[in-house]
């Protein structure tokens, strides 16, 4: 039986006439990469030399940009490493301007006062490698000149932590009071708990937090659609875009990448509770409107690519996707088991992403780790962004048990 389509009447109500995609908006750049010439910000910038990759291939003359809050003391021993997540960067604190394009991530965790005090610590946060944000990237010049763009070689984790360990010493650190870091940057904390030791570098403290020791097929599933949309996008051209004009990148690619990851930030309950079935405002569903939830996916797809760059997504997701920190080192139980740091680990309950069966497992398996800490909020694998009224207190009692110690 084939029913007639519901009468206006019976349709979710939506104004006429006033479509809110009508908006004009600025055209996309082709990328949002940092480039050289460009404001440097609050940026400082270290050159760290040659590195042999994991994957095989050399990557020379490695850059990486950085910032930094707080004094080093004279003894070394009050530096903190801040390590980002996927579409993060170096600017942890600090408004959006000249060289920013957006205002700093975490700056409810550090600055004076803060639960990372830089009142009392050195704290330094490093672009990652790949990244687009002053650190070598395919946004980089190549030996060549021209960007690598398509050419950048594949890197792991521990080619970036290998890079931040180089950084640390072209600083004069030979000690971290504490490597913090959540998602893609938890990664790399794990990293660091076994390379920096093994480099020499002493690493007291760790704090992963809603991130994994080993990458899952469930996050592998996730991140396949979102690396076939952007290599799809007939503007990608195989990751040699930097030099067209604007709206004439793979804005289009990167945008809806950053819809699917979205929607594995946040929590079903979230998105249903907040919108529903409820139609975006002045649009019509049954016809070629959106509801408000596909609005606002839309959002954030297009804000991603106003400030990011579709190869370094790439790049630091399929980085994410060879992440195993018990590979070579007789598996994950094992690995872990070689972690002496003092380690907190923060899951978040309603995290869809980096379930909190894998933060227990860290917890469970690293012998100086402290019970797992459940952060409890709506908003999925984004509460680490959100509920600092729990996180902070976290943070600020293990920093205060290693001064005790």
């Amino acid at each position: 039986m084939t029913l007639p389509p519901p009468s206006a009447s019976s349709r979710p109500h939506a104004r006429r006439g006033s479509d809110s995609r009508a908006r004009a908006k600025a055209p996309v750049p082709a990328t949002a990469a940092w480039r050289e010439g460009d404001d440097a910000g609050a940026r400082l910038f270290a050159d760290v030399g040659t590195f042999d990759l994991e994957a095989g291939g050399r990557l020379p003359d490695v850059r990486v940009a950085y910032e930094t809050w707080g004094t080093l003391a004279p003894d070394g021993s009050n530096a903190v490493l801040v390590l980002h997540a996927l579409t993060g960067d170096s600017h942890v604190v600090g408004p959006a301007g000249p060289g920013h394009l957006s205002a700093g991530w975490w700056e409810a965790m550090v600055g004076p006062g803060a639960p990372i005090d830089t009142d009392r610590y050195f704290v330094v946060a490093p672009n990652v490698l790949g990244g687009c944000q002053g650190t070598t990237g395919p946004a980089s010049a190549a030996p060549d000149g021209r960007p690598w763009g398509g050419r950048f070689p594949r890197i792991t984790t521990r080619d970036q932590v290998a890079v931040e360990i180089e950084l640390a010493r072209a600083l004069g650190i030979s000690s971290w009071a504490l490597v913090i870091g959540a998602s893609m940057g938890g990664l790399r904390v794990l990293e660091w708990a076994i390379l920096g030791p093994e480099s020499g570098i002493s690493v007291e403290s760790v704090a992963v937090i809603a991130s994994a020791a080993q990458t899952s097929g469930d996050q592998i599933a996730w991140a396949h659609p979102q690396i076939g949309a952007i290599r799809a996008d007939p503007q990608f051209r195989g990751g040699d875009y930097y030099d067209v004009p604007d709206d004439q990148g793979p804005h289009v690619g990167l945008g809806i990448a950053r819809q699917i990851a979205h929607a594995t930030y946040r929590s079903a309950r979230e998105l249903d509770e907040r919108f529903g079935r409820l139609p975006q405002g002045g649009e019509d569903p049954f016809t070629d409107g959106r509801y408000a939830v596909q609005s606002y996916l839309d959002h954030h797809g297009d804000k991603l690519s106003r400030r990011f760059d579709a190869n370094s997504y790439v790049v630091l997701t399929e980085s994410m996707l060879t992440h195993d920190l018990g590979r070579d080192r007789g598996g994950v139980d094992e690995a872990l088991g070689q972690i002496t740091a003092r380690t907190l680990v923060v899951a978040v309950d309603t995290d869809r992403l980096f379930l909190p069966e894998d933060s227990a497992r860290i917890a469970q398996k690293v012998p100086g780790a402290q019970p797992l800490r459940l952060l409890h909020s709506e908003f999925g694998h984004d509460g680490f962004l959100i509920e600092f009224d729990q996180l902070g207190p976290i943070v600020t009692q293990f920093l205060a048990e290693r001064a005790q110690v």
